[in-house]
């Protein structure tokens, strides 16, 4: 009788497969299952599909890893399923006022406690913050009306918090629970850009303004930390890396390239010194992706030939220490321009770091970041108006008042990006929208925004019956 491999070098066998293959392997005899059932392993594979997610043992309860992931999965293959009729209507009508930006309060990354209420945020025209429970389809708190109208809205679920900012430059930090914002700063010049990001060292919120400035701000006393200037023109977009080490920072003044910044520096900074930072070589930038599982790889949309033509370029990041010196290095690895002949996108997302989602016109396109185009879908009659791309889920929204669903395969598998389901903005109601309508999405609702008149929105959740 042949005797069995011992148990570490088989354990380190066993690190090397996936979810299915090690489920497998753990029914091929008792020894081997007892070693496939090792939480090392289960919490290695979670760190892995979830690499920047903050996991620790206490917020994962009585679950073990191994349960935890199943479940997960489970949830993702549901909605990856999902018909129109498994999910649950809701729909919000009234004197809403005009529902500006809208996003999730609550997570849509990995729940650790079993289904995890989704809880949305959104900014009316009437002066107004609105918190919305989706499974029930009710309002579950507002803020009082404010002074000036409220422009962008960001929040940070890991938190519960929501951060706003209106006309006159202030900016507010709301719990979504007390009546009053936990704290208030005014700023000295308009704001054209929010981040939130957590950090080991807590919660941070930047403020790109007017002047090219970008304020480092703390959570929730909005006590300054640090002020930078970036360009002499507004910062009208900030997206803060998958691991929190980089800050993207552009405008969309054809003059102005993009930087990245290292986030250290503006946490700590340092007296008479710069931040690190490196600007990329291309002007006229319009939209930027991190790539959700390689911190330190962005892909750039940018315009070119007086905005007749759209290209993509894709950057590595890397910290050098050379001669006492620290240096941020952009490597470009990839870039390409669009066929002349295909409409502009205005919207992108990234999936692994080596594809990227963008609509034109009523189709949905998927490119590798070399140019190769890989898939195209015709789901839509109309001109898609808004694109919402997370590590999951890709959802259109189109004027032809349907949305649709995509999701990612698990690592990049062929077919890359699958078709899921199709819905309608609004069930048995094919009025024309009056402004563009937008959907977002987490793992188990879908919610979209619709205007069938120019004085109020209509807010429709989707929740899937689990």
């Amino acid at each position: 009788m042949e005797s069995p491999l011992p148990e570490v070098p088989l354990f380190k066998v066993f690190s090397f497969l996936d979810v299915f293959d090690l489920l497998r392997a753990g029914q091929v005899n008792k020894y081997w299952n007892k070693v496939a059932d090792s939480d090392h392993l289960w919490r290695d594979l979670c760190l892995k599909k979830w690499r920047f997610y903050n996991f620790s043992c206490e917020h994962l309860g009585p679950q073990t890893w191994k349960q935890f992931l199943l479940n997960q999965i489970r949830h993702e293959r549901q909605m990856e399923l999902a018909q129109p009729e498994d999910f649950i209507y809701k729909k919000a009508t009234g004197n809403l006022g005009i529902l500006g930006p809208i996003a999730y309060l609550s997570g849509s990354g990995p729940c650790m406690n079993g289904r995890e209420k989704s809880v949305i945020c959104t900014v009316s025209s009437k002066r107004m913050l609105y918190a919305w429970d989706v499974w029930e389809g009710t309002l579950i708190w507002s803020s009082p009306v404010q002074p000036s109208s409220i422009k962008l809205l960001v929040t940070l679920p890991q938190v519960h918090l929501a951060f706003t900012v209106d006309l006159e430059g202030t900016v507010k930090v709301w719990n979504c629970q007390d009546e009053d914002a936990l704290a208030s700063l005014t700023m000295p010049q308009a704001c054209f850009s929010l981040e939130a990001f957590l950090t080991k060292d807590g919660p941070f919120l930047m403020v790109g303004n007017s002047e090219g400035d970008i304020y480092t701000l703390t959570v929730p006393e909005l006590r300054s930390v640090s002020k930078v200037n970036a360009f002499n023109y507004s910062v009208d977009f900030l997206h803060c890396s998958p691991d929190k080490k980089w800050i993207f920072a552009c405008g969309t003044h054809q003059n102005v390239l993009p930087k990245v910044l290292f986030v250290e520096c503006l946490l700590r900074p340092s007296e008479g010194e710069s931040p690190l930072s490196v600007s990329l070589p291309f002007s006229s930038c319009c939209r930027a992706c991190w790539a959700p599982r390689r911190a330190n790889r962005i892909t750039v949309m940018f315009r070119r030939a007086s905005f007749r033509k759209t290209g993509f370029s894709t950057f590595d990041l890397t910290l050098d220490r050379t001669g006492g010196r620290t240096v941020i290095e952009a490597h470009q690895i990839a870039s390409f321009l669009l066929p002349v002949h295909m409409e502009s996108p205005i919207w992108m997302g990234v999936s692994d770091g080596n594809m990227i989602v963008f609509e034109s016109g009523p189709y949905l396109f998927l490119f590798t970041i070399n140019g190769l185009q890989l898939q195209q879908f015709d789901d839509h009659e109309l001109t898609i108006c808004n694109l919402w791309v997370d590590s999951l889920h890709v959802l259109t929204t189109s004027m032809d008042n349907y949305l649709h669903m995509y999701m990612w395969e698990e690592e990049g598998r062929y077919p890359y990006l699958k078709s899921c389901f199709h819905m309608e903005h609004i069930r048995n109601d094919y009025t024309p929208s009056c402004f563009f309508p937008k959907g977002i999405c987490d793992n188990t609702s879908v919610v979209c925004v619709v205007s069938r008149s120019r004085d109020t929105s209509i807010l429709v959740m989707y929740s899937l019956n689990v």
